[in-house]
C-alpha cells in the first residue's frame, strides 16, 4: 500500500464517526420537523434512530483511533440538537402548547440543562468515574419524555385528563440531568466476570419483547432507569441518617 492510499484510509476512519454524529444531528432535525407537523411517532422515530447514531460514532471512534477534539465538540453539539431540542418541541407540540408560556418554559428549561449537562460532562468525563453518569444522561432524558409522550398517545381512554403530569415528567427530567445523582452507564461492563449466555438470553428476551410492545417496554426501560437512581440515592440518604443517629446516641 503507497503512502497515497494509506493517507487516504486515515482520512475516512477520521471521517466516518463524524458521519454517524452528523447523522444523528440531521434526525433530531427532521424529528423538530416531523413534531411541528403533529406525526409524533414519526419523530419518536427518529429520535430513536439518533440514538443508534450516537451510540456508534463514539465507539467507531476508539475502534479505528480517531477520537479527537473536534469529534467531542461536535458529538456534544448534535446531542444538543437530537436529544435536546428534539424532545422539547416534542412536548411543546404535542402537550405544552396547550399550557401556554408555561409550556414554553418548560420545553426551554428541558433544552438549556441538557446543553449544561453535555457540558459537564465534557468536562468531568476525563476525571469522572467511568461505571457511572452524574445526572440522567441527555439520551436517556430524551426516550423517557418522548415515550411517556407516545404512551399518552396509545392509551388516551386511559391517560386523557392526566396531561399535567407530562409537564411535571418534563420539568423534573430536566433537573435531574443536572443532579448530582449517579447512573450506571453500562460503558465498562466487564463480561469475563458475569455469564455470557445469562446476558445473550437477557438481551434476546428483551430484544422480542421490544418487537412485540416498542413504546411500552422503552418506557418501562426509561423510567425504571431513572427511577433506579432515585430510590439509590433515597435509600443511601436514609442509612447515612441512622448511622449517624446510632453514632450520636
Amino acid at each position: 500500500m503507497d503512502e497515497k492510499q494509506k493517507n487516504s484510509k486515515m482520512q475516512f476512519a477520521y471521517l466516518l464517526p463524524n458521519l454517524f454524529t452528523a447523522a444523528s444531528a440531521f434526525l433530531g432535525v427532521a424529528s423538530i420537523i416531523a413534531s411541528v407537523d403533529g406525526k409524533f411517532e414519526k419523530a419518536a422515530l427518529y429520535i430513536m434512530l439518533s440514538l443508534i447514531f450516537d451510540g456508534l460514532d463514539g465507539r467507531v471512534a476508539r475502534l479505528t483511533k480517531t477520537t479527537s477534539k473536534f469529534g467531542v465538540e461536535f458529538d456534544s453539539l448534535a446531542d444538543v440538537i437530537a436529544f435536546g431540542a428534539a424532545p422539547a418541541m416534542f412536548f411543546y407540540f404535542h402537550t405544552g402548547i396547550e399550557f401556554g408560556r408555561i409550556g414554553v418554559i418548560i420545553a426551554a428549561i428541558f433544552v438549556v440543562f441538557g446543553a449544561i449537562r453535555l457540558a459537564r460532562f465534557n468536562i468531568m468525563s476525563p476525571v469522572n468515574e467511568p461505571s457511572v453518569f452524574i445526572g440522567i444522561p441527555i439520551p436517556t432524558a430524551a426516550v423517557l419524555v418522548v415515550m411517556w409522550g407516545l404512551m399518552f398517545e396509545k392509551y388516551p381512554q386511559i391517560l386523557s385528563g392526566f396531561e399535567w403530569t407530562l409537564l411535571v415528567l418534563q420539568t423534573v427530567t430536566a433537573f435531574l440531568m443536572v443532579s448530582n445523582i449517579r447512573y450506571p452507564s453500562f460503558k465498562k461492563i466487564n463480561l469475563k466476570k458475569s455469564s455470557i449466555l445469562k446476558v445473550l438470553t437477557s438481551l434476546i428476551v428483551i430484544a422480542s419483547m421490544i418487537y412485540l410492545y416498542p413504546i411500552q417496554i422503552f418506557t418501562i426501560l426509561a423510567t425504571a432507569y431513572v427511577l433506579y437512581g432515585l430510590i439509590r440515592v433515597s435509600v443511601n440518604f436514609f442509612i447515612a441518617k441512622i448511622k449517624k443517629n446510632k453514632y450520636n446516641n
